[in-house]
């Protein structure tokens, strides 16, 4: 017997915002997941007052005015503006690449100066015609210095190959300035929820009945025909048993640590390590995402560092960042023929789409699935 109109499986971002407007049209839902919390990869956990994103760094930002008014119904927002820096062999230089950066790497001040010196290093690295990989799309947009030394190493810890095996597509998401601005995002409006995201994705899931620490397939051979329709939000190749294969994940590994009596422990929030001489890729700091005090504005005496580790996934890790090749690519497509085919289940979410998200997109495709689905 049907007791749930929807059954959503996973109470990350999609899962939580489509429950929330099924819930909001008068439908019935039940949210499962597997972990024993919800809120997916932007879980946060307090420890000594402080917000620990536990799955790393997670910044919101976004230039779409109906993504910022949803987020807003649910959690206030501070005024947290994304500024890494990175540290080479000991040498501090400023994220993304802008004047700051530039005077760090050649003492230069002004656009002119900074300019000349990225266009002499683009002729001399002679790419010609479109690039055809990471390592060439860094060199025709910033030359030889910034990408030996912000880029290169870091990038292949991260991804565990070269720059020249990967497409050119992922270095195209870094601004490039040419003006004294530290602010790593370009959209109009950015902050971190305060209380942390779990906060906020409690309040997206008030009145609705979740169940954690729950498998989908043990949930789902113990309670045949639970649900009128299946909103699947976990990888789209374990639903079907891998039985294509398995599609090709990057997973991250993080060393957390409590560091009691230390109020500030490397100044920034985010500082990334661009060398292979360290074998993590960042540190967070998990305290100045809200500027290093507790929500009655006291200073936290403690503070929580992350160590981040890259590296490829197997089952049983988490997966983070799809290896969107023309293989992989591929597989994909096989699997989602295979999920349209599904009667009564809908796959969605950075997992079910095999696409990289960042929330506000996320957000976004959430609730134009809610608006599809819900006006059937």
């Amino acid at each position: 017997m049907t007791q749930y109109d929807y059954l959503v499986v996973g109470a990350g971002l999609t899962g939580a915002v489509f429950a929330e407007r099924a819930r909001a049209a008068g439908r019935k839902c039940l949210v499962i997941d597997r972990r024993d919390h919800i809120a997916g990869n932007c879980y946060t956990e307090s420890v000594r007052g402080i917000n620990v994103h536990r799955y790393g760094a997670h910044i919101f930002h976004t230039s779409d005015r109906g993504v910022w008014d949803y987020v807003n119904r649910f959690a206030e927002f501070n005024s947290y503006v994304n500024c890494p820096v990175a540290d080479y062999h000991g040498r501090m230089y400023n994220l993304p690449f802008n004047m700051n950066t530039f005077a760090q790497m050649w003492g230069v001040r002004t656009p002119a100066e900074a300019r000349a010196v990225i266009e002499r290093q683009r002729a001399e690295a002679a790419i010609e015609g479109e690039p055809r990989n990471l390592e060439e799309q860094a060199l025709s947009l910033v030359g030889r210095d910034i990408f030996e030394k912000l880029v290169k190493e870091y990038t292949e810890k991260q991804w565990g190959c070269s720059c020249a095996e990967l497409p050119p597509s992922i270095i195209k998401r870094l601004p490039v300035r040419y003006v004294y601005d530290n602010n790593y995002f370009n959209d109009r409006w950015q902050g971190i929820p305060v209380g942390g995201y779990t906060k906020m994705v409690a309040a997206m899931l008030d009145g609705v009945e979740v169940l954690t620490g729950v498998e989908y397939r043990d949930f789902a051979a113990a309670n045949p025909g639970a649900a009128g329709r299946v909103v699947y939000t976990g990888p789209i190749d374990e639903y079907f048993g891998f039985r294509l294969g398995e599609l090709e994940w990057r997973t991250v590994r993080f060393e957390t640590e409590l560091l009691e009596g230390v109020e500030n422990w490397q100044g920034n929030a985010v500082v990334n390590y661009t060398s292979h001489d360290e074998p993590f890729t960042r540190i967070i700091e998990h305290k100045w995402f809200e500027f290093g005090r507790d929500e009655a504005g006291e200073m936290l005496p403690d503070t929580v560092i992350s160590r981040e580790y890259s590296s490829a996934w197997k089952p049983g890790d988490e997966p983070y960042y799809p290896i969107n090749d023309e293989k992989n690519n591929a597989l994909f497509e096989r699997y989602w023929e295979l999920g349209q085919a599904e009667e009564g289940v809908v796959f969605a979410g950075r997992l079910g789409a095999y696409r990289y998200y960042d929330m506000a997109p996320c957000i976004a495709a959430a609730l134009d699935l809610a608006e599809r689905e819900l006006s059937e």
